[in-house]
This record gives structure tokens, sequence and C-alpha cells, in this order.
């Protein structure tokens, strides 16, 4: 199943200017592990091996080739 099927409610999304991190979260529940899926960039899982969220270490950093000189409409 497609992953963004699995979200069933919109991601709150918070981030940690001091730590430079950005945090998604998809689903509420306690972090059992973590899954580091490219430099920086933590999938946490449940107890049931479900993404609960995202953490992006460095965001400024690995986001700014993305967001460069583009504007980010959010509804």
């Amino acid at each position: 199943m497609d992953m963004i099927k699995r979200i069933k409610k919109k991601p709150k999304v918070n981030y940690d200017l001091g730590g430079d991190t950005l945090y998604i979260f998809v689903k509420d529940g306690a972090e059992e592990e973590f899954v580091e899926v490219a430099d920086g960039v933590l999938v946490e899982l449940n107890t049931s091996k479900e993404i609960i969220g995202i953490e992006i270490l460095h965001a400024s950093k690995i986001l700014e080739p993305l967001l460069h000189n583009k504007m980010i409409m959010v509804p």
C-alpha cells in the first residue's frame, strides 16, 4: 500500500530552530525504533513497525536545495 494512503489525517509539523530539526508527526504513539533512510533523515516506528514520524536533522541544509527560490503553498 502506498505510504500516502496509509496516512489517514494531516500530519503535524514542528521545527526546532535551535536544533535545526524538522519533525513530522504522522501518527500518535511511542517510538520503539527508528531507521535512518538517508543521511540525517530518520523514520520513527512504533512497536507494530508503523511509521509514526519523520525527523530531519540539519533540516535547513537538507531542504535548502528543494526550497531555493521556490514558494511553498500550505493549505
